[in-house]
């Protein structure tokens, strides 16, 4: 598997299996020792990587947010929580899913899939990808399936902003992108009717060439990997990604 093949493989996969802890009861319920519903606690927790920051900070890395939505997610609930605190209890919510989920994985395959991602991770220059960077300040958990949860949250904040920057390359508002790409997706991240963009064939073909440009990008970090590691990266994605339909708890 080359590392073009394995980009355009794991794109949703990867996007799937990183925010599935999102919203989950066990999360929810840990949003509430803050204080924090379990969208503020999502704001906070995954804004906060970046530090107790400004708005103009968060809202630039999060980007595909209306300004309505990241009010809430991040200001208003910056007034209620501590973003460092939520931030590092945030990642333990992804812990205690992964906890409830992978435990029919072989360890061997979480490792090797972990082992890889952080190949991927060091290999790519600090301060060009906030949210990534963020979550790459957390050290790799000695746990092989917290390591490897991590693992799929760092790929996910990896294509999401390079993407970014494939979107501001091309010239297309984060709202066009985020309307086309999915209008459920589109009216999720705050945005109404009125901001529903007029779609022309110019406009669809500037955001296939963001995703175009979104797939050479993560193709260039993935060429540190060995074919070995490739197939170690995607093997794990694709059984992680299969055990969210049908999770088994970790037994000790």
């Amino acid at each position: 598997m080359n590392s073009t093949e394995l980009s355009l493989a794991l794109a949703d996969p990867i996007q799937l299996l990183g925010m599935s802890f999102y919203f989950t009861p066990t999360t929810t319920e840990r949003a509430k020792a803050h204080g924090l519903n379990v969208f503020e606690f999502y704001g906070l927790g995954r804004g906060g990587v970046l530090g107790d920051v400004d708005f103009d900070t968060v809202f630039e890395a999060f980007t595909f947010f209306s300004p309505s939505a990241m009010d809430m997610l991040w200001s208003k609930s910056r007034e209620k929580a501590d973003p460092v605190d939520v931030a590092n209890d945030h990642l333990l919510a992804a812990f205690a899913f992964a906890d409830e989920t992978f435990g029919a994985i072989p360890v061997a395959v979480l490792d090797r899939f972990a082992r890889a991602v952080f190949k991927v991770a060091n290999a790519v220059p600090a301060g060009q990808h906030a949210l990534f960077d963020g979550y790459k300040q957390f050290d790799a958990p000695p746990n092989p399936v917290h390591a490897a949860y991590l693992g799929a949250i760092l790929m996910r904040e990896l294509r999401g902003c390079v993407h970014i920057d494939a979107v501001n390359e091309v010239g297309i508002t984060p709202a066009q992108a985020a309307y086309l790409q999915e209008p459920f997706i589109f009216k999720l991240h705050g945005y109404g009717d009125d901001d529903v963009p007029e779609v022309t064939p110019e406009l669809k073909a500037k955001k296939l060439r963001a995703e175009e440009l979104t797939t050479m990008a993560e193709v260039a970090y993935f060429e540190v990997l060995s074919d070995e590691e490739r197939q170690a990266l995607y093997d794990g994605a694709m059984v992680m990604n299969a055990a969210l339909q049908d999770p088994v708890a970790v037994t000790v």
